[in-house]
């Protein structure tokens, strides 16, 4: 039995070009698809948020035509109820990463406001590369990767081969043209090699210890990876 970190926004919003809030948080099959996969194999979860707040969901990400019809909608509210480890986050800067044998980050905008930012997710995130235990980040959750380099801009993750939520993405979710940034050019910027598949198809990178996925159709695909390292 593996333990797994999952560390998650803590913010309800995304603050875009304009000034205004996108209400917003993780998105739901991001953490239950994994979610479903690790306990079902009998693995521990944590779930981590900056401050210990308990992570807001999106509420889009619950309902029926994103998640291919209303069954399917239930399915992941139920997942949800079930997880209590929600209600119950312990606080990002407690987080002693000797204690985990995985860590994963679940995307949704809400990290492109709150982890992309915080030096103490930047700091867990390098050392769990150093570490080589797996690894796994989703759709917008490698936005926290910005805050893994250094004074001078540098990234231990330079280099390493990683997908993300891209652009032709965001441009069809209708957000590109009023986001402060766009994700895959600030990953490229930060010298990664960004690899971007079909929109909205599942598309993973597995490159050394870092596993990524492109999107929420992504995190079932991911986290069956995660396993496999596990």
């Amino acid at each position: 039995m593996a333990k797994v970190l999952f560390v998650m926004t803590g913010v309800d919003h995304w603050t875009l070009a304009d000034g205004t809030r996108h209400p917003t948080g993780y998105w739901a099959e991001e953490f239950a698809a994994p979610y479903e996969a690790f306990t079902a194999a009998g693995h521990d979860i944590v779930v981590a948020t900056p401050g210990a707040v308990v992570p807001p969901i999106d509420r889009g990400s619950l309902a029926p035509d994103a998640n291919g019809g209303p069954e399917g909608a239930e399915k992941i509210a139920e997942t949800l109820r079930k997880a209590t480890e929600l209600s119950h986050p312990i606080d990002l800067g407690a987080v002693d990463l000797a204690e985990y044998d995985a860590v994963y980050y679940p995307g949704g905008h809400g990290p492109m406001e709150d982890l992309a930012v915080n030096a103490v997710s930047g700091e867990l995130l390098n050392a769990a590369l150093a570490s080589g235990k797996p690894l796994g980040v989703v759709c917008h959750a490698p936005a926290a990767l910005l805050a893994t380099a250094d004074a001078d801009g540098k990234s231990p993750f330079a280099g390493y081969r990683i997908t993300g939520f891209t652009n032709a993405e965001e441009t069809q979710a209708g957000f590109a043209d009023k986001a402060k940034w766009l994700l895959q050019d600030r990953l490229v910027a930060l010298g990664l090699d960004f690899q971007a598949g079909a929109p909205w198809a599942p598309h993973i990178e597995v490159d050394r210890n870092l596993y990524t996925g492109q999107n929420p159709a992504s995190s079932a695909p991911l986290a069956a990876e995660l396993l496999k390292a596990l």
